[in-house]
């Protein structure tokens, strides 16, 4: 292989590691803590049917323990497979295993799968290798061991997994991937302790969406790379739009539209060309007949009546109804929505769906349909009057997949480096389907702090020119070590949230600290709110 000048300057960085994976010695503690459960109560008891051995664990706290441990640490065999699409950070997961099991012992073996699950069920392996991990380390892309149309979701693949995992005697068996990927891993890790297998399953939330993540997991690796790059117009995000939202508070565009805010609102198509041709209205009054507007790709799912007519065309494509056939059987007001449209659309519309049943999203060109009917709905204006700017002219862009095999950023070196509802899938013909539920992507909270950021500054990004280009990943000064907006909005408040968390990594030390300074804020407040110190003044 050979490396540009920037790859070989990269190969050479030094991922930091947390304090609680500093040392020779590395304490996990079982039990501390509450025990894992669900984002939604509702669903605790289907979960917990369906992961009876493996739901409702206890939460494990890892920490620095100083000293040489009292015996050596025994040798392991560790498989890892990279599952769904390439996300930047994924080669440093592998290197940071490969490091820290060969740390605790030489003798220790870590196992690539070869293309994806596919390679997982064949059992196609290579050995990680010192000069196998050296060259790939702070690498782009998944070229160590590649990739495929990856799934581990009927009986069959299961069970090919689980023969796989015990005929190589593996101790773990690693997991790279997103929201689909670690649903599956769940799975694996159930079937597993139910067969009385030694392998323990292990997911990593790698994808560039950043809707894995709850509050032990604030960010999945390549997020913080994906959006370091300037984009506009479509962005990558088919059912949670985050990755527009970083986007967007960092190049400030004019206008901004979240799937979650279409779909919490119930917009209508009609209802988003309005509110842009409105805006396209606005800053013709200032003499402005320019501007950005960024969407995410999942956007036409959240349109209510786009959503109900893909729902339809996905329903028969499981009835196994051909592509040139499904226009027969449409709903009369689907078939009347479907005319309306424009022919490109309705070509993408029926595109088959992808391996997990959702829409070829990447494939709708949305942006391009709603600067037509912008188009369209700007020149009524004109012919009645009621807008007297210039002609409405667009272009349009979708930058779906040029960051997938970036270089990562230091953030996502280190992030990755030191790593670790319900619904039934249908039934295909000639494969028995396991029912299990599913890890959800997580939305953009309308209530949350990034969102209303956002918002703030809406008036004043519309009709300002605030555009900012952040540049490209920086590797070196002081623009390395930036994080996304999201992550720095979202963490302010940290502090105030060590009582009823525990952060991964967090200190003993910055704990006792953290917990001695609430105990003595209550205790003031206590004292003043008593009613012998409502009669005191204090000076």
């Amino acid at each position: 292989m050979e490396f540009s000048n920037l790859q070989r300057n990269r190969s050479l960085y030094c991922p930091r590691l947390p304090p609680c994976l500093q040392g020779s010695s590395v304490q996990v503690d079982y039990g501390v803590g509450d025990a894992t459960t669900v984002t939604e109560p509702s669903d605790a008891q289907s979960v917990s049917r369906l992961f009876p051995l493996t739901y409702g664990q206890p939460l494990v706290h890892i920490s620095c323990k100083s000293g040489r441990p009292a015996k050596d640490p025994p040798s392991l065999r560790i498989g890892v497979v990279f599952c769904g699409r390439q996300s930047p950070g994924g080669h440093n997961v592998i290197c940071g295993i490969y490091d820290a099991i060969k740390y605790h012992n030489p003798k220790s073996t870590i196992i690539g799968f070869c293309g994806g699950t596919e390679g997982l069920f064949a059992q196609k392996t290579i050995e990680i290798t010192e000069d196998l991990a050296l060259m790939y380390r702070n690498q782009g892309g998944y070229d160590m061991l590649g990739r495929t149309k990856d799934q581990i979701r009927t009986t069959e693949q299961v069970n090919a997994a689980l023969n796989t995992c015990r005929a190589l005697k593996l101790d773990g068996l690693v997991i790279i991937g997103g929201v689909t990927s670690n649903t599956d891993a769940a799975q694996l890790a159930e079937t597993f302790e139910e067969a009385k297998l030694q392998t323990r399953v292990v997911g990593v939330p790698v994808t560039l969406y950043g809707d894995l993540k709850n509050q032990f997991v604030e960010a999945d690796v390549g997020f913080d790379t994906i959006c370091k790059y300037y984009y506009f117009i479509r962005l990558m995000g088919k059912r949670a739009s985050h990755v527009t939202l970083e986007c967007a508070l960092q190049s400030q565009p004019n206008m901004v539209i979240l799937s979650e805010d279409v779909s919490s609102s119930k917009l209508t198509l009609f209802d988003i060309t309005k509110r842009i041709c409105d805006a396209v209205q606005a800053r013709a009054e200032q003499d402005k007949h320019y501007g950005v507007i960024l969407l995410p790709e999942g956007l036409i799912e959240s349109v209510p009546e786009l959503h109900a007519i893909l729902q339809e065309i996905n329903c028969l494509h499981k009835r196994g109804v051909s592509g040139d056939k499904i226009l027969e059987h449409l709903s009369p007001w689907a078939s009347a929505l479907y005319e309306f449209l424009p022919p490109y659309i309705k070509k993408q519309l029926l595109l088959s769906p992808e391996s997990d049943d959702s829409p070829q999203l990447s494939q709708i060109e949305t942006e391009k349909l709603l600067a037509q009917l912008v188009e369209t709905e700007m020149n009524e204006r004109t012919k009645s009057g009621t807008y007297k700017g210039k002609k409405f002219n667009s272009i349009c862009h979708f930058f779906g997949y040029q960051a997938r095999g970036s270089l990562p950023s230091k953030f996502d070196c280190d992030y990755a480096y030191a790593m670790m509802t319900v619904k039934r899938l249908s039934h295909g013909p000639g494969v028995s389907l396991i029912g299990k539920p599913s890890i959800h992507p997580v939305p953009v909270d309308l209530k949350g702090k990034p969102y209303e950021l956002l918002l703030r500054d809406a008036e004043k990004l519309l009709m300002d020119d605030l555009y900012r280009n952040p540049g490209p990943i920086q590797y070196e000064g002081s623009g390395a070590d930036s994080k996304t907006t999201t992550l720095c909005v979202e963490d302010q408040d940290y502090m105030g949230r060590v009582k009823t968390i525990v952060k991964p990594g967090c200190s003993q030390e910055v704990l006792k600290a953290a917990l001695c300074s609430m105990s003595s804020l209550i205790e003031i407040l206590s004292l003043m709110s008593s009613p012998s110190s409502k009669n005191q003044t204090c000076l």
